[in-house]
């Protein structure tokens, strides 16, 4: 279940929003208020179905008045009322208090949130609509996300001299065109050249073996400071 929360001197943005996020900003003490953005790298629901517990919240537990941007491959805003309507079909019904601002996400074209710009990249995994990693721009600083995806030339064109990489890490030894695995990541280690890389979406193999893995694991509640 995917969700990375990005904050700035200025501003705080969500890299996805899986089921769980809501329950890791309570587990970690911290409020959903302060979200000025959502990035959804692709729509399965492990990256995504989390925004109708999100839009609850901001009814009921922290009650918003200000907008909240989510950015998303076209067809996202399509996607997420439905799935609000599926969750609470009555209140999905209902116009919300604040206003929710849907951009288009497409490859090299910039968003700007506050003091930080979003620019997403193309990356192999669903199809249609497209899956997209991005960069994070902000107080000199970059973080790179892969989003899920199979190896691509686009990862160490972005994150060479990154100081963070959130890169996908599904399986220790199965190779996917749509995933990346532990091996073909240690390939090309060097050649990403991020300063700091973390491995992240760990699938059961990875969990299983990490006895074995050489780099660095994420784990539930990580802090991470640049």
């Amino acid at each position: 279940m995917s969700g990375y929360l990005v904050e700035t001197p200025e501003s705080a943005l969500l890299l996805d929003c899986g089921p769980t996020v809501l329950q890791a900003l309570q587990s970690s003490r911290l409020s959903a208020a302060p979200l000025d953005a959502v990035f959804l790298s692709h729509l399965h629901g492990d990256h995504f179905g989390g925004l109708p517990f999100l839009f609850l919240h901001y009814l009921y537990v922290e009650p918003r008045r200000r907008p909240l941007v989510i950015a998303g491959p076209p067809g996202t805003p399509e996607r997420v009322r439905a799935l609000f309507s599926l969750c609470y079909a009555d209140t999905a019904a209902e116009p919300p208090p604040y206003a929710t601002e849907f951009v288009d996400a497409l490859p090299g074209v910039e968003i700007a949130v506050k003091d930080a710009r979003i620019v997403p990249f193309p990356a192999p995994h669903q199809a249609s609509p497209p899956s997209l990693g991005c960069e994070v721009l902000a107080g000199g600083k970059k973080i790179v996300y892969s989003g899920d995806s199979g190896w691509t030339e686009e990862l160490p064109r972005r994150t060479r001299g990154a100081d963070l990489l959130l890169c996908e890490c599904t399986s220790f030894a199965t190779r996917m065109d749509t995933h990346l695995d532990y091996p073909r990541i240690m390939e090309n280690r060097e050649r990403l050249g991020a300063k700091r890389t973390v491995l992240t979406h760990l699938g059961k193999e990875m969990l299983e073996r990490r006895d074995e893995v050489e780099m660095e694991m994420a784990t539930d509640g990580m802090v991470i400071e640049l």
